[in-house]
């Protein structure tokens, strides 16, 4: 078994292992991509070959299918899960949401929610 990452599929919202990890030409969101055939891994996105490039391409199934992208429930996340998506900590999301640095709404209760299209996760090192 490979190490977990730190980094958060944004597709899915699990956490990627090193090899599952890719990153989305399209939005430079991670995703999970199994790129050994020797371990058990899942699929968020896909890769191929660009013949006029010949070169790879990555993209997370979010901007493959945008037309599936739309606010389901499982893309309104609460202050913990939009944290781990986002790759930061729930005080420092707290913290972006309240200085209006991202988009959120708050609860009656006072809880907050998060749009996962609105979090950016940590670029690849």
């Amino acid at each position: 078994m490979t190490a977990s990452l730190d980094i958060a599929c944004s597709v899915c919202s699990e956490l990627l292992e090193s090899h599952t990890e890719a990153y989305c030409m399209e939005c430079g969101k991670p995703y999970h991509l199994n790129q050994r055939t020797d371990l058990e891994g899942k699929d968020c996105g896909e890769v191929w070959v660009n013949d006029d490039h010949l070169s790879l391409e990555f993209a997370c199934n979010i901007c493959l299918h945008p037309e599936f992208a739309s606010a389901a429930l499982d893309d309104i996340l609460d202050l913990e899960e939009a944290a781990l998506a986002a790759g930061i900590s729930p005080a420092a999301l707290a913290a972006a949401a309240a200085s209006g640095q991202v988009r959120h709404r708050r609860t009656a209760s006072g809880t907050l929610l998060f749009a996962r299209r609105d979090l950016q996760p940590p670029r690849p090192r």
